[in-house]
């Protein structure tokens, strides 16, 4: 019976000395509510489809609301690495708010998975990898179309704020590359209700084409101006106004207007051969069962393949180390940065020390909005 007795005790005690592995904690912050929603809300909605558990482990989001405000973003992340001691950031929706944050993860050297393609320098780019497309493969894509079409000069009209001024640093590139004359540059702030200025100075520069460089339903605006003031040439949009609330806004100015954009904006037409065609099916599926036929926002696209990218190096830091700790959040900086053909709904990612971004052209396509609905462009 003391045998027996004893036997339970070390049993028991052997239990205990077992490794108590704690949850993966993820810090969120979207700007679901503020000029930004048309980016933030489909993210935050995204959340909710999402797996509990990685690799056997409970995982417990954070979300938090920052209203396209840069300050609160920073506070948000501040808040997520402090008092829930997060293992990994997620965000935010802007380049603006994705820089804030970028400050408080480098400090507290906290992995982020940013939702915005913002530049970085090395020191700061270590902790950070970034979800959506680069800004140059997007620009890239534009410029091609623009010489397969005979433009040969253009406009450019774009947000007064970093997404804005890289972007057209890229197409900037891009165009001369191809030999594009770039025949006026304007800006306009996101919160602006006019940009008639700024569009009749375009319209008399008489560029071949217009690139307008925004963001959400903003983006809709300078094209709306456009039209009304009797542009006839090609117009062309950025990844980061692709969006049906975009559509809605800008109506029938829209039409024939060209956008560069990831591949899940028109995961049906894609053929069957494409790399993403399965994974956008199985993201379309569930977002729009949970939120109805045509809620689809494709920005919450990147929070899914964050996850997708997180999910695929917990295993190998959780071989090195325990959740929560410091050696935990560096051994899955070093696992992401080790991602190898994680397929995503936006591309196909392949990380490296050099590449934080992680996309090929695979991630790219142009689309033209023809009856109020994108359609897929084919060379």
């Amino acid at each position: 019976m003391k045998l027996k007795k004893l036997a339970v005790a070390v049993s028991v005690a052997s239990l205990f000395s077992l490794p108590a592995w704690a949850d993966i904690n993820v810090g969120i912050t979207v700007s679901a509510t503020g000029p930004a929603s048309a980016l933030g809300a489909p993210q935050k909605n995204t959340l909710a489809l999402l797996p509990t558990t990685i690799a056997g482990e409970k995982v417990n989001y954070i979300l938090l609301d920052d209203a396209t405000d840069p300050t609160q973003a920073s506070k948000n992340a501040k808040k997520l690495v402090d008092e829930n001691k997060v293992d990994v950031l997620i965000g935010s929706s802007t380049v603006s708010n994705s820089l804030a944050v970028t400050e408080i993860a480098v400090e507290s050297k906290t992995p982020l998975l940013a939702l915005a393609p913002m530049n970085l320098p090395p020191e700061k780019g270590h902790w950070v990898f970034r979800m959506p497309q680069h800004n140059g493969i997007m620009a890239g894509a534009i410029a091609e179309d623009m010489v397969a079409n005979g433009v040969k000069s253009i406009g450019m009209i774009g947000f007064a704020d970093p997404y804005g001024e890289s972007f057209m640093a890229e197409m900037k590139k891009a165009a001369e590359e191809k030999g594009i004359t770039i025949a006026i540059t304007e800006k306009f702030n996101r919160a602006d209700t006019s940009v008639m200025g700024q569009s009749v100075k375009i319209v008399a520069a008489k560029p071949d084409a217009v690139l307008i460089v925004a963001s959400g339903t903003p983006s809709a605006l300078p094209h709306s101006t456009l039209v009304e003031r009797g542009f006839k040439g090609r117009i062309y949009q950025t990844h980061g106004a692709i969006g049906r609330d975009v559509l809605r806004v800008g109506g029938k100015a829209l039409e024939g207007g060209i956008f560069v954009t990831g591949p899940i904006i028109v995961g049906d037409q894609l053929p069957d051969s494409h790399p993403l065609k399965a994974s956008i099916k199985e993201y379309v599926t569930a977002y729009e069962g949970k939120y109805g036929a045509g809620s689809l926002g494709p920005q919450g696209g990147h929070l899914w393949d964050a996850y997708a990218l997180i999910a695929a190096a917990v295993p190998a830091a959780k071989a090195k180390a325990q959740p929560g700790t410091a050696e935990f959040r560096a051994a899955l900086r070093d696992a992401i940065e080790g991602s190898k053909d994680v397929v995503g709904v936006h591309g196909v990612f392949n990380m490296s020390p050099t590449d934080h971004f992680g996309h090929d052209e695979r991630a790219r396509v142009l689309v033209k909005v023809e009856n109020g609905a994108y359609k897929l462009m084919t060379k």
